[in-house]
């Protein structure tokens, strides 16, 4: 009883010094910083209020977090996340500062679990000249991919083939069928793996396992998914250097001509990049073009389920664009350039559906913004994309999905940083974009559907659905 006792008073002495610890952070923080002007708060020891902060919400609002601080501190906060002090932002002007001034004032700072998952030669965690390096690799199959006939032609061959296999569907889970259609265009052009080949739904299972372990806690122990992601990356690097090395036996062998040439030929032939590198740019390739098309595609839809106005006005801007094509005869880039009213749509989806919630960054000096705020070297800062696209003093209703406010593209470019901004600017927007329009283009024209009463985006913070975007599907014919 003695040693209980003593036990249970060391613990009740070990919660009360975390407990004033944790008062007295909290009223030191609720004060403004003299130099700043800047108020927050710490949170708890050691997590600070990182779980608040990644706490799963509607990717459609801002979350009770960011409600909170802002209605008590203003726009921009500070706070304690991910293992460090920190400034979040939701101001538009200062998160522009922070992307436009990527490597001279501030640097990329992802925690320990992403850079273990992605390795150190990935596109988001590569800095200066290796980021310079493999981007422009990287941009280079975007150009060579976009307006090419055999991409289009996949593109769409893929759309109708997936529309036709649901025709005697009434339900289907929409997000997991798209991944499966954009992960088929992408491993398609990049690797030349056809849709009948196994190794699509392989390469698919072991990226979903991946994404997992990029909000998780680095415990390196069986079954976590922090382990299981860094499986996944071992083997979806050992199944990529497989086919670099087996590319380079057929050359050696001059059995090259027997097939068609794919970026990885192109990437193959870079004698700057390293078998690392190489196998990281293909792995960033894949889930970029994967996981980022497939949410917009399915934010697209969920909204369009919402708003039957618009969509009746794509389903006549698309059956306008087929009344002057024959029966079967497939889709073109003029065909792509004529979907004003589609980009519109899949533009405010991404405002509204915020697919990237935040990016992470640390000042690498002192940083001093206007008159009004001043960031310390070596803090995090949190530009947080979601509150600029929902922020009433930017957008006329922000809530309300309206492609029609694009119709000034050029204002509304301004104030949206859906694919980031600066030098890490998402390269990739425009191809996914090309392939959401095409599977658009026959979706609108071949189903009606409905989206469950209770559907929502959460962000986790990457984007998923609460019901997996299960669709009530209905043939137009």
């Amino acid at each position: 009883m003695l040693v209980l006792s003593i036990i249970l008073s060391l613990g009740f002495v070990f919660l009360s010094i975390i407990l004033i610890h944790y008062v007295s952070v909290s009223k030191q923080n609720e004060t403004k910083d003299n130099n700043s002007s800047l108020s927050g708060s710490m949170g708890w020891p050691f997590i600070g209020e990182t779980i608040s902060f990644f706490k799963p919400h509607r990717s459609d609002s801002i979350g009770t977090f960011l409600q909170q601080r802002v209605s008590r501190y203003g726009k921009v906060f500070m706070s304690n996340l991910c293992g460090g002090k920190a400034i979040v932002s939701c101001d538009q002007e200062l998160n522009m500062f922070i992307l436009q001034n990527e490597g001279k004032l501030f640097t990329s700072d992802y925690p320990k679990a992403m850079h273990d998952i992605l390795g150190e030669y990935s596109l988001l965690l590569a800095t200066g000249e290796i980021h310079r390096k493999l981007k422009n690799v990287i941009i280079s199959f975007i150009n060579l991919t976009k307006s090419k006939p055999e991409f289009l032609l996949c593109a769409e061959n893929l759309s109708i083939s997936m529309l036709e296999s649901w025709k005697n569907c009434r339900e289907i889970e929409f997000h997991k069928e798209v991944k499966m259609f954009t992960m088929s265009v992408m491993v398609n052009q990049l690797l030349s793996i056809k849709p009948e080949d196994p190794a699509r739904r392989y390469v698919l299972q072991d990226f979903l396992t991946y994404m997992k372990g990029f909000v998780s806690l680095p415990v390196p122990l069986p079954g976590t998914a922090y382990t299981n992601a860094i499986k996944a990356r071992k083997r979806l690097s050992t199944r990529v250097m497989g086919m670099i090395k087996q590319r380079e036996h057929e050359e050696q062998e001059m059995k090259k001509g027997l097939r068609e040439e794919d970026f990885l030929d192109v990437i193959m032939s870079n004698e700057d990049l390293n078998y690392e590198e190489k196998v990281s740019i293909v792995l960033d390739i894949l889930l970029g073009g994967f996981e980022t098309s497939a949410t917009l595609l399915s934010l697209v839809v969920y909204f369009l389920a919402k708003s039957p106005n618009d969509l009746q006005k794509l389903k006549e801007e698309h059956e306008s664009i087929r009344a002057k094509k024959g029966d079967e005869e497939l889709l073109n880039w003029e065909d792509y350039q004529k979907m004003e009213f589609t980009q519109r749509v899949m533009s405010e989806a991404l405002r509204c559906g915020n697919i990237v919630k935040t990016v992470h960054r640390k000042t690498t000096h002192d940083i001093k913004f206007k008159a009004e705020y001043v960031i310390p070297k070596g803090w995090k800062v949190f530009p947080i994309f979601t509150a600029v696209h929902l922020d009433p003093s930017l957008h006329e209703n922000p809530y309300e999905f309206n492609p029609m406010r694009w119709t000034d593209k050029g204002k509304m470019n301004k104030k949206t940083t859906a694919f980031g901004g600066g030098v890490r600017v998402c390269p990739g927007g425009e191809l996914g974009k090309l392939q959401i329009a095409f599977f658009l283009h026959h979706l609108v024209l071949s189903y009606r559907w409905k989206i469950k009463s209770d559907e929502m985006p959460i962000a986790h913070p990457y984007v998923e659905f609460k019901r997996g975007m299960l669709l009530e599907i209905d043939p137009t014919t």
